[in-house]
């Protein structure tokens, strides 16, 4: 699974102390990553400051990479929850078109904010942020493209090319061109691009 790969659904069930010691290397992660910057959190540097062996360490996330792939899946799973279940109109009870606007600027916005923990999530193997596209996103539009009445269109094709306009690796490049910006400003040139996007297929 790469660090965009995230699907819907609860995650698959662990024991309960594999689950203490997830959450526990987690929320130390974080600590780190606020006192000290990512640079400085290592398997190593993580196992002392948690308190945990080494070895649970590495059979938990595998490479430092696997910790922030972890951080980001974390926050993901968050970000789900609020698709599924929050506040209209990323959540339900907004129309299709609002709900699909607002989807957008808040991936973007998801994907800004955890755009340093994205890019220290590489393997060393890549030269920027790839992976496929997120199936969250994908169905997610598919599902609010069919709400919507677009006359003959081809749902599946068109879902997967919005799903492309947000895909994590296209956002982390663009910000990365505009990386002494505050976040802000990088959200404010890319929210109205999705925002125009969608009007402008979704126009009667």
């Amino acid at each position: 699974m790469n660090q965009f790969d995230v699907s819907w659904g609860a995650p698959r069930p662990e024991r309960a102390d594999a689950a203490r010691n997830r959450q526990h290397l987690i929320a130390t992660a974080r600590e780190m990553i606020a006192e000290l910057g990512q640079e400085r959190l290592t398997m190593d540097a993580l196992a002392e400051r948690s308190g945990l062996g080494k070895g649970t360490v590495f059979r938990r996330f595998g490479t430092r990479a696997g910790i922030f792939q972890a951080l980001l899946d974390d926050g993901e799973r968050a970000f789900q929850e609020q698709v599924l279940s929050g506040p209209p109109p990323l959540g339900p009870g907004a129309p299709p078109l609002d709900r699909l606007i607002s989807y957008g600027q808040a991936r973007v916005r998801f994907l800004v904010e955890h755009q340093e923990i994205a890019r220290a999530a590489l393997d060393g193997r890549q030269p920027i942020p790839s992976g496929s596209q997120s199936p969250l996103s994908q169905a997610h539009i598919r599902m609010l493209l069919g709400q919507i009445d677009l006359g003959p269109a081809d749902l599946d094709l068109l879902a997967i090319q919005l799903t492309a306009a947000l895909d994590g690796p296209l956002l982390l490049y663009v910000s990365a061109t505009d990386l002494n910006r505050a976040p802000d400003q990088v959200e404010r040139r890319l929210l109205p691009g999705w925002h125009d996007l969608v009007r402008r297929i979704c126009r009667p």
